[in-house]
């Protein structure tokens, strides 16, 4: 388990992070949102011992980062898949970091293995494609076999067929009862690998909730129906007291999750529907709506700026 507890961290006069309390528990992956310049990166920093906190504290499984003795075998971390020596062989790589930990060498080939990377091995990391960094950095997060795990933006440069490793991969860790923390722009993908989530804001906490909470708390539901005879179901549906509204392409709508009501007022009253499908916010709307005053840079639409020419 990850514990953080009024975690602070001023640069001069801006506050990145501001008394940001909440916990990663195992079982779970938990994925950790916010807009640009949130201070996602500096959080996930001090948690590593990396960055000092101002103010505030972080446990790792009821200790600081600094007390642990060899702490690869106790969380395993990506940060930055280009923090490697280039002149080293990934193979040299994990070995030093093995070294380092008190980990066995035969270790280094079986992560090397987990991650796809064995053919590759005796290479050096500088002629590594983007998807081949990040496959080195999970090795080495993999490599102390640690109970908790923390990914900053894993699917980085990698393919699909990547993805969907990584994906499953980080399932598979939490199915074991490892802490698996997750930072990542991709609104799609997390909606796909996350169970819980925390979302910051300006340093700030703003969510600290389950992933189908998050969406059903900050996005709007409804009901969109179609058919040849809307005058007749606005009437039926009011005499029900249910409240619909016409929307755009001839389609009307209701606010809530009634659709069942709905369909079976219209076959009573023998009214044909053509579509009958209740609608929920995606991950990223429920985000958008979330943070929208937390975003520290705006894009002032589609308009180019003056003295704009195209090259």
């Amino acid at each position: 388990m990850i514990e953080v507890e009024g975690l602070t961290k001023r640069y001069g006069a801006k506050l990145a992070v501001d008394r940001l309390t909440f916990r990663v528990r195992p079982g779970i992956v938990t994925g950790f949102l916010g807009p640009n310049g949130a201070g996602k990166s500096t959080t996930m920093r001090m948690m590593l011992g990396l960055d000092r906190p101002t103010a505030g504290d972080v446990r790792i499984d009821g200790r600081r980062y600094e007390n642990l003795q060899d702490p690869l075998k106790y969380i395993g971390a990506l940060l930055d898949a280009k923090g490697v020596h280039g002149g080293r062989s990934a193979f040299h790589h994990l070995l030093c970091l093995a070294q380092s930990n008190g980990i066995p060498k035969s270790r280094v080939h079986e992560v090397l293995h987990a991650v796809g990377l064995t053919a590759v091995a005796r290479r050096k990391a500088k002629g590594f494609s983007l998807g081949m960094g990040q496959r080195l950095g999970i090795a080495g997060a993999l490599l102390g076999d640690p109970r908790i795990l923390m990914f900053d933006e894993p699917v980085n440069g990698l393919d699909p067929e990547g993805i969907h490793w990584i994906r499953n991969l980080m399932k598979s860790l939490a199915a074991q009862g490892r802490t698996v923390f997750v930072s990542s722009h991709l609104m799609s993908e997390m909606a796909l690998t996350a169970d819980h989530l925390v979302v910051i804001g300006q340093g700030r906490l703003l969510a600290d909730t389950s992933m189908a909470d998050f969406i059903q708390h900050n996005s709007h539901s409804y009901v969109r129906i179609r058919t040849p005879q809307p005058e007749r179901l606005l009437d039926v549906l009011d005499e029900a007291g249910i409240k619909a509204f016409r929307a755009g392409g001839g389609t009307l709508e209701v606010d809530g999750g009634k659709a069942e009501r709905i369909g079976e007022l219209a076959a009573e009253h023998r009214i044909v529907l053509h579509e009958l499908s209740p609608q929920q916010a995606s991950l990223e709307e429920a985000f958008m709506r979330l943070t929208a005053g937390s975003v520290e840079y705006h894009a002032q639409g589609g308009t180019p700026p003056t003295g704009w020419k195209k090259g």
